[in-house]
């Protein structure tokens, strides 16, 4: 009985973890370029009363024997990069990734950090900027004045600029794409940095080295959370935790039943 509330308890914290997990997702709904994490778990260590294939009798064995579980645990939180839906703003700062890759941009501190959210701005001089200041690289600056900004599928970067009838090429947007995106470490401000699981950011022209997808001008990512799915995931999870509890309260019963005997 005290081992059924040691096991039920880790079942209860296991959907605590998945509820903020699905909490945070919600949270998150209208973030641009926000990618669902994922709660995973794995049964805990088992206590063998019986080994299956142990002697049974002198002619036969234990065809399953007698193992049992001690609960859940945690075994990790990870983040879904599957393509959000495209959302046209007409602003021709904001660009969106179809298919594989992410933007690089500096911190100003140095740090380099990746984003799958394209809301870039200009600062004061000119130059492509997140909404956070963070600079885009390969840095691009917009000449003062100019009327038009075009920015190619390719990730080709015009202007044009008052008194000439052709655009200027003014930069080239490069995107980075990871072996194992899901290994990046979340830093929150929907940026991530590389590390040992992810392997090494490999850099590329979007749409022309293999594995990098298309810039579209005017679009923002929005997040690939379903409300649908993560409202069902919460209510499978709150029954989940439910039924933790009263196999608790069913413990602390039956533990009742045994200290009221009387010889």
């Amino acid at each position: 009985m005290i081992r059924a509330m040691h096991t039920a308890a880790t079942g209860m914290f296991a959907q605590q973890l998945n509820i903020d997990t699905i909490a945070h997702n919600l949270a998150n709904v209208n973030t641009t370029g926000f990618k669902r994490g994922r709660a995973e778990f794995a049964d805990l260590l088992y206590q063998i009363q019986r080994l299956p294939g142990s002697s049974a009798s002198t002619v036969g064995v234990f065809p399953v024997g007698i193992q049992v579980g001690l609960g859940v645990r945690p075994v990790t939180v990870s983040k879904e990069f599957v393509q959000g839906n495209l959302k046209q703003t007409f602003n021709d700062l904001d660009l969106a990734i179809e298919g594989r890759g992410m933007f690089q941009v500096t911190r100003p501190d140095g740090t380099t950090m990746y984003t799958r959210g394209g809301s870039f701005k200009q600062d004061s001089t000119g130059t492509v900027v997140t909404g956070d200041g963070d600079t885009l690289v390969p840095s691009i600056t917009v000449p003062s004045g100019t009327l038009k900004i075009d920015i190619g599928k390719d990730g080709t970067v015009s202007a044009l600029l008052p008194g000439v009838a052709t655009s200027t090429q003014i930069g080239q947007i490069q995107t980075v794409r990871f072996d194992n995106p899901a290994g990046l470490v979340a830093q929150g401000d929907n940026l991530f940095i590389e590390s040992a699981a992810s392997g090494p950011a490999q850099q590329g022209t979007p749409g022309f080295s293999t594995g990098f997808g298309l810039i579209q001008q005017g679009f923002l990512e929005t997040s690939n959370v379903n409300i649908a799915d993560e409202m069902v995931n919460m209510i499978i999870a709150q029954r989940s935790y439910e039924l933790n509890a009263k196999a608790i309260q069913a413990s602390d019963d039956m533990m009742q039943v045994a200290n009221n005997l009387r010889r």
